[in-house]
């Protein structure tokens, strides 16, 4: 037994946060899975630095663009091929816990953040194409994400959501989530059958206070918001899905949206490198962790309920933020948008790898 199937008695999900085609075909992923690895996460980031940085997709491109594929198409075949290889690989585990872990999700393009329909179709097209009941549908938290996620749940379709910072992002989340179920429910469809997860992204968050904060508001506030924050964020958690709205829900069988604490690699020195994932352990949790992050806890992390061991000094902590002038709702909006930038630029750095391998293939 590892420490990830620890992690699990006490109801944490270890989640991997990376992906290439070389960790399915040689059986990497399927030795992760069964050290403890329940899921795997991806982004366009993820993806880029797998495909553009590695030749282990090459004679595929060069194929593809043989056969007259556009750019697009090219990166789809790739992506989706890999995407349904890893849900293949945890769909044992899918079944083993009557689908509540094995997950695999696939982003939506970047360039759809704020286009709500472009969303939903696009969303339900990749639902349909990947054609696995252990996808999870990546939508960011935007205004325009928040309607396409209300519409796909109530559609059947799994999401991830992600780009997500701030108490007010999750509460707004958690209704759009809830909403799409009642939705749902009212048009006498199944609830049981859809799942989710809100993704909150942690180590950004102490690496803008880091940024912004001076002095000796920096020494006390350093490395301790991002912990601080998540936490109050699963005390909304607890607080919306033991309520009596989703009571009503549950009933039917519904499924929580658990809290799915996303960049949680450590970007300080000065840090712990599992600070992170020790801090933020609790039931109907997920952990998606980098793999030199999973490689330290797995080494030398310590497994035990934290996530909601002391909110009063969770509370004392954003209060103290505020009172040094960081309005951590003004820096999770930039953070999103910084997010949403990054994202964006390591797609289009994809696909012009992509297209010049392509023509490169085209020309030969």
């Amino acid at each position: 037994m590892t420490k990830l199937h620890e992690l699990h008695k006490l109801g944490q999900s270890a989640w991997l946060d990376y992906i290439r085609r070389d960790m399915i075909e040689t059986g990497e992923l399927k030795n992760l899975m069964d050290q403890g690895v329940r899921g795997v996460t991806s982004n366009p980031t993820l993806f880029e630095n797998a495909i553009a940085k590695s030749d282990l997709y090459t004679a595929d491109i060069q194929r593809f663009a043989k056969s007259g594929k556009s750019v697009v198409e090219i990166y789809e075949a790739l992506a989706f091929s890999d995407i349904r290889s890893a849900c293949d690989v945890f769909a044992p585990l899918f079944q083993e816990s009557n689908g509540g872990d094995g997950f695999v999700s696939l982003e939506v393009p970047p360039e759809l953040s704020h286009d709500a329909p472009g969303t939903i179709a696009e969303g339900k097209r990749i639902w349909h194409e990947i054609g696995r009941p252990n996808l999870m549908v990546k939508v960011p938290a935007t205004k325009e994400g928040l309607e396409a996620i209300t519409s796909l749940i109530s559609a059947g379709v799994n999401v991830n959501v992600t780009l997500m910072f701030t108490l007010n992002d999750y509460e707004a989340v958690a209704e759009a989530y809830i909403k799409g179920l009642e939705w749902r429910a009212a048009n006498g469809e199944d609830v049981t059958d859809v799942r989710s997860v809100a993704s909150l992204f942690v180590s950004r968050v102490d690496s803008a206070v880091d940024a912004a904060a001076q002095g000796e508001a920096l020494e006390r506030l350093s490395g301790r918001v991002a912990l601080a924050n998540a936490r109050l964020q699963y005390k909304a958690f607890q607080r919306i899905f033991e309520g009596e709205r989703f009571s009503a829900l549950k009933d039917k069988g519904a499924h929580v949206q658990r809290p799915l604490f996303a960049s949680t690699g450590t970007k300080s020195a000065k840090l712990s490198d599992v600070l992170y994932i020790d801090g933020l352990i609790g039931p109907d949790t997920v952990n998606t962790m980098p793999p030199k992050t999973l490689a330290a806890f797995l080494d030398h992390g310590t497994v035990a309920r934290t996530v909601d061991a002391q909110y009063a000094s969770d509370e004392a902590m954003m209060r103290d933020c505020e009172a040094a002038g960081l309005n951590i709702a003004v820096l999770g909006a930039e953070l999103q948008v910084k997010g949403l930038e990054s994202f964006a630029k390591s797609f289009d750095e994809l696909m012009q790898t992509i297209d010049k391998e392509r023509s490169a293939a085209v020309h030969a």
